[in-house]
């Protein structure tokens, strides 16, 4: 499909992105965009609706996250394919809570509300200073931007990096450890080649399943490795052969556990005991803690080059902006020099004028600090409104990030749940569905309440749905 007609309302109370993303969406859902068709790239569309590129990222991205659309290397992007788009068409409240589990099964279901716990609130983006900083980067004529640029990241975003890791994660690094590239997934291909093919992987159990189906495709052993309250059991650990183990030490997803510094000793004594062995460290959502002090990086405690270091600028700013950063122990920089210093990155370097420049002039930090009271206020007002339900379940993973996970105090299943919370609209996600084997080991019903792209009052009456399906 190389066009595609969008009557965009500038009147409207929704952002230009948001009309994009609702459009397409509705499209996918009615069957008139299909499976594997290909959708215009952003330039494209954004040429042809009159809006800024990053309007149409935005709203692609938020496709993207949510799985109604791929991304194919140098093709494009097409559509997923979807199965099982509920509509509640034609069904009043009323007669909601009459209808049968069986009947849910069968019955397509539009959610009123939906608890993704991937999602961001992207109605605080400070658009204004993105567009002005946009322009003043492409008004500087620098024309040094328009040429090949280091494979690693320009050497300012890559010191600012750098400082901004050192100063909020504890973080040791020189530029010349940072590898800047297009998202995690790309990162994590590049480290394939760092390391080498068919190296024995462990991963904690529940985990990030996108992580450990990269993994899978490079064809990595993975050895899946249960967790305690503190995080990934060592003791297991050590029972198992694997140069490689992945963890995500300071806000643990999905569970949000965070590793103490016991736990953490533990496993970087594990590495130092043999010298082909590392540690991943994916430091998902570390910026948004609304209790007690910073918890430090794992990588901030390695005194021997043990922890190759991930990180993201998609949770913190917005999901369109494809920046992650990878920081290599130097024994690694120098392989990723002799192996793979002929690719090209994988951002633009207008890209990383711009971030450079939102870092630089404090931009970055006075929008994580809003954000985090945004999200803190979330959180707590959601706590708030659960509070009836500590009676039929345990809350954990509060305090951090941009999800809680309610347990069954009665043995209701994951399913239940479920097929409960979508008679009233409302959609939920199982903890089954980061397990590797796809079932907590606990059989008891856990479901992930993401909050981070809902409105206040998107929760207040997505909870109000809740207590009807639950309580």
């Amino acid at each position: 499909m190389l066009e595609l007609t969008i009557e965009l309302k500038t009147g409207s109370a929704k952002c230009l992105y948001e009309q994009i993303y609702e459009h397409i969406r509705k499209e996918i859902k009615e069957g008139k965009l299909l499976q594997g068709e290909r959708l215009p790239s952003t330039r494209l569309l954004a040429e042809n609706l009159q809006v800024a590129r990053s309007t149409v990222e935005l709203a692609y991205e938020q496709l993207l996250s949510e799985g109604y659309i791929e991304s194919q290397p140098y093709r494009g992007y097409f559509v997923s394919k979807v199965e099982e788009l509920f509509r509640l068409e034609g069904k009043k409240e009323k007669d909601i809570g009459k209808t049968t589990l069986k009947e849910a099964f069968s019955t397509d279901v539009d959610y009123i509300y939906d608890f993704s716990p991937t999602q961001i609130d992207m109605s605080r983006f400070p658009f204004s200073v993105w567009r002005k900083l946009h322009k003043n980067v492409l008004s500087d004529g620098n024309e040094k931007l328009y040429a090949q640029g280091n494979a690693r990241g320009d050497y300012g975003l890559r010191e600012n990096i750098a400082r901004y890791l050192h100063a909020s994660r504890g973080v040791n690094c020189t530029p010349e450890q940072i590898i800047v590239g297009a998202g995690n997934d790309y990162l994590l291909m590049l480290l394939e080649k760092i390391l080498g093919p068919q190296i024995p992987i462990a991963m904690e159990n529940p985990t990030y399943k996108r992580a450990y189906q990269i993994f899978q495709s490079f064809g990595y052993p993975i050895t899946t490795v249960d967790m305690d309250e503190n995080g990934m059991r060592v003791e297991e650990l050590r029972k198992i052969d694997v140069r490689l183990v992945y963890v995500m030490p300071s806000h643990q997803y999905p569970t949000g556990v965070v590793m103490p510094i016991g736990r953490r000793g533990e496993l970087l004594k594990w590495a130092n005991e043999q010298a082909d062995r590392y540690l991943i460290e994916d430091d998902y959502d570390s910026e948004f803690r609304y209790k007690g002090k910073p918890i430090p990086s794992l990588q901030a405690s390695d005194k021997n080059d043990r922890v190759i270091y991930i990180g993201t600028f998609s949770k913190s700013i917005a999901p369109a902006i494809r920046v992650s950063y990878m920081v290599l122990p130097m024994k690694l920089v120098e392989t990723y020099e002799r192996k793979c210093a002929f690719y090209s990155t994988t951002v633009s370097r207008i890209e990383q004028k711009i971030l450079d420049e939102f870092i630089r002039e404090g931009y970055f930090e006075r929008h994580l600090n809003k954000m985090r009271k945004c999200y803190k206020d979330k959180h707590d007002y959601m706590l708030e409104l659960l509070e009836d339900f500590k009676k039929c379940f345990i809350i954990t993973g509060e305090n951090a990030g941009l999800h809680l996970l309610l347990t069954s105090k009665k043995n209701v299943s994951e399913e239940t749940l479920i097929e409960l919370a979508k008679l009233q609209g409302v959609k939920v996600y199982g903890l089954s569905e980061s397990y590797v084997g796809g079932r907590n080991k606990e059989n008891r019903g856990t479901v992930i309440l993401g909050y981070g792209g809902m409105s206040k009052q998107e929760i207040e009456e997505g909870i109000q749905a809740l207590r009807k399906a639950w309580l």
